[in-house]
């Protein structure tokens, strides 16, 4: 399954990047989505509650996908798939 989906192809630039710096990704996602909900013209009192705790379940999943994507890239090197440049 794993590599019907391109498991195994070389990681994009955006890949590479998101591997590096998971904590980034994570922290990027959050705020981003915590803004929309909370700079937006008509906020409600309930979007203050919605924005930080939806920006902290995105920022986590972003987080998640990326500490995957550092374990994937791993796993390529030591299968010699791909030599980390």
């Amino acid at each position: 399954m794993d590599r019907f989906l391109g498991g195994e192809r070389p990681p994009t630039r955006t890949q590479k990047f998101a591997a590096r710096y998971p904590v980034l990704v994570t922290c990027l996602a959050g705020t981003i989505w915590a803004a929309y909900f909370l700079l937006l013209p008509g906020v409600q009192p309930s979007d203050y509650a919605i924005g930080p705790v939806g920006g902290f379940l995105l920022g986590g999943i972003f987080g998640l996908t990326a500490l995957y994507e550092r374990r994937r890239q791993r796993r390529l090197r030591r299968l010699g798939l791909w030599d980390g440049s």
